[in-house]
């Protein structure tokens, strides 16, 4: 028997000699797709500083020859990696995302290009509440995971730990194939096969296979019944269960095709522990790759529509079928321009083709995108080409199933639909994020004021969590966004890429003015300095109404003191004053106005005089003491957040003039859901504040459901700004 290592790579290391040997002797070809049945997508999850990246560049480099891993600076990444490697008969397109919790939308567009994910966590820093958020993040979609635990030869690492964790936060089915052995200055050296008792040593240059020994008895104890157990009964296969449970001795073949059809199902996550130092279990990994995860004839597939809205025939995975393709994720790139991301559904997608383009955000998801509007039109297909990091190399074609980069699709934004000319359809987004975090911008000079609307829009169509408002209340231009490195990172391509330059300044909230009690007031328009004069005068009773009434106006007017026609004019004058706000220069609400009185003149008295009046009424009305207040807008505040958190969350949205309506408990396992009322005021910087109060975990929705009364010492501070 052969455990699962003998049969794939018989090195996963790439050594100095062997690298110049193949820089003198590789050019990077681009890998060539037999059918859909031969492609693997698979995308590598996991949070900062598990070693993620790193293991990305590893598999690459060891499936391509004469390539090294690239040197990186060590900073945060904050977009998608895609590299289209070959292992064996296969092309797998290894998509790498960032595991900052800023960075949710590319990790949602990873996913989405992918049919099955490879979830790195550091055996070093174990399982966190943010490490469970992205784990569900994974299982929202459904694919198969297998988890990899790397950074084993770091001081503080404990595998059993690790696996300890894995299990507690994603429960039975994560089970380990192998445990690791460290060697001399803590290396990793020897994996100790579970499934068949050897041991598997990458100190030489091939991987050596030898027998267990009396030193791995314990490793078998722990683990390998369970193991066993778990891969038999989430393969769903009764009669081997029974067998297994009789004595009976299961051969090799037998357990494996069990442990291949529990990971494809999604149902069992083996865990398999790396090193990109020594290159042990790397192996491993690409043969579950290879031969667990699904391709994607056997994946999930979103829904698609017609142009008009109406259901179209489900997805099929064939290059002669029409095309059917989406646009993951776009840039622009100064030399080539606009670059997409674009993965194949159905059909081939081929350089100089013209194809449909349907952006159809809002019929989805019940908003519209600024920037990023509802769109139908005709492009020719730019260049194809297959990414292998930072290097792109020709492409003649992409069939069903793949990944490829086009350098040209203009008008293209992310999340767009490529379809046949001649059969469009569109393809339902996945889930967007919603940017939760606002700034307010202003261009620094004239000339950027010219260029920052094109920005904004470049910007907003390739970033999905970015959204961007012109809000005319307040006349500032903001942007949304995920977080403070999400914000960071908008900026400084704004000023990088698009040679753009900005300031930040304070977010104003959209407040609006009322009345708290009755005022009597006398609005006087008259003007005789000779000619053809102006005369109207109203008297009015100014009281409150309840919260979201509106404006009313009742006219009481007895023997004919303000002609008929006139009312409406003073009306007018009423409802402009309240547009432009007598207080602090925000819009008045929830106000009788009753007309009971007033006067006019013969033929000096005009609808615009009348309308003056009232309009002078209402500012004198607002001038008595104690009549008039601001109201500022609340949001319905719903936080999702570990158990462990929650009091801390409570307290907070409490200290934030939060009006708490309780908590209960959240679909997702050790969550809790918390609602309150909170003014918007309290909330311009709660995507900060939550991240660091929950250490990442914590996500929320907002949703206004008013206006309240804002208390006077804020009402001071915004009557001397207004």
């Amino acid at each position: 028997m052969r455990s699962l290592v003998t049969k794939v790579l018989p090195t996963a290391r790439v050594t100095d000699a062997q690298w110049a040997m193949g820089r003198q002797e590789h050019t990077t070809g681009t890998p060539v797709v037999s059918s859909p049945e031969a492609l693997r997508n698979v995308v590598l999850v996991g949070p900062s500083g598990s070693g993620k990246t790193r293991l990305f560049d590893h598999l690459v480099s060891t499936t391509t020859p004469g390539r090294r891993p690239p040197a990186r600076d060590g900073s945060r990444s904050t977009t998608l990696e895609v590299a289209s490697i070959t292992y064996g008969d296969l092309v797998v397109n290894l998509v790498d995302t960032p595991g900052y919790p800023d960075f949710v939308g590319e990790l949602r567009a990873g996913l989405r290009a992918a049919d099955a994910a490879i979830f790195v966590i550091s055996a070093a820093d174990g399982v966190d509440a943010a490490t469970r958020t992205l784990w569900h993040e994974c299982k929202q979609v459904g694919a198969p995971l297998a988890v990899v635990l790397t950074k084993l030869d770091t001081p503080y690492a404990d595998f059993d730990s690790a696996v300890v964790d894995c299990q507690a936060a994603f429960g039975e089915g994560v089970m380990p194939l192998g445990v690791p052995v460290m060697g001399e200055n803590n290396s990793l050296d020897d994996i100790v096969d579970l499934v068949l008792g050897e041991v598997h040593d990458y100190t030489g240059e091939a991987r050596v296979v030898r027998p267990t020994s009396e030193e791995h008895i314990g490793f078998f104890d722990t683990y390998h019944g369970p193991l066993m157990e778990g891969i038999i009964q989430e393969a769903e296969d009764d009669t081997l269960l029974d067998r297994y449970l009789d004595g009976e001795e299961i051969g090799f073949e037998v357990v494996e095709k069990a442990l291949l059809t529990a990971v494809a199902r999604g149902s069992f996550h083996p865990v398999v522990p790396v090193s990109v130092t020594t290159g042990a279990g790397i192996d491993v990994l690409l043969h579950l790759v290879g031969a667990a995860f699904p391709p994607p004839t056997r994946a999930h597939r979103p829904a698609v529509y017609t142009v008009a809205g109406a259901g179209a025939p489900e997805l099929v995975v064939d290059p002669s079928a029409p095309l059917v393709a989406e646009v993951v994720r776009t840039t622009n790139d100064a030399y080539v321009g606009h670059v997409a991301l674009v993965r194949v559904f159905s059909g081939t997608l081929e350089p100089d083709e013209v194809v449909h383009v349907s952006g159809h955000l809002a019929s989805f998801t019940g908003r519209d995108v600024p920037g990023r509007p509802n769109h139908d039109e005709e492009v020719r297909v730019g260049p194809l080409a297959s990414p292998l990091g930072e290097e792109l190399r020709p492409k003649d074609k992409a069939i069903a199933g793949e990944l490829c980069v086009v350098q040209k699709l203009p008008g293209a934004s992310t999340s767009d639909t490529l379809s046949a000319k001649d059969s469009p359809v569109v393809v339902a987004p996945w889930a967007m994020p919603e940017a939760l975090l606002p700034a307010a911008i202003r261009a620094a000079s004239r000339a950027d004021e010219d260029k920052l609307p094109g920005a904004l829009q470049r910007l907003a169509g390739s970033d999905p969590a970015l959204r961007v408002e012109h809000n005319a209340e307040t006349g500032q231009v903001v942007i949304w966004t995920m977080g403070q490195t999400h914000l960071d990172l908008v900026l400084g391509r704004l000023a990088d890429e698009l040679n753009v330059a900005v300031e930040t300044t304070p977010v104003r909230i959209a407040l609006r003015e009322t009345f708290v009690g009755k005022a009597t007031a006398k609005g006087r328009h008259v003007k005789q300095s000779g000619g053809h004069g102006q005369y109207a005068i109203c008297d009015i009773d100014v009281e409150p109404l309840e919260r979201g009434a509106g404006f009313e106006f009742v006219d009481k007017v007895v023997g004919g003191a303000v002609p008929r026609q006139f009312v409406p004019s003073i009306e007018k004058g009423v409802r402009a004053q309240l547009e432009k706000g007598v207080v602090a220069g925000y819009p008045m609400v929830d106000v009788r106005v009753t007309l009971f009185d007033g006067k006019a003149h013969s033929v000096d008295s005009s609808d615009a005089a009348f309308q003056l009046a009232g309009a002078l009424a209402l500012k004198e009305a607002a001038t008595q003491p104690g009549v008039t207040a601001l109201l500022e807008p609340v949001d319905l505040l719903t936080v999702t957040v570990p158990d462990e958190h929650l009091g801390a969350v409570m307290t907070d949205v409490s200290g934030r003039r939060g009006r708490l309506q309780g908590s209960e408990q959240s679909d997702r396992e050790g969550f809790s859901v918390v609602k309150a009322e909170v003014p918007q005021a309290e909330l311009t910087r709660y995507a900060v504040d939550l991240r660091s109060l929950t250490q990442g975990a914590g996500s929320f929705e907002r949703e206004m459901v008013g206006y309240e009364l804002m208390p006077a010492h804020l009402v001071a501070e915004h009557t001397r700004q207004g």
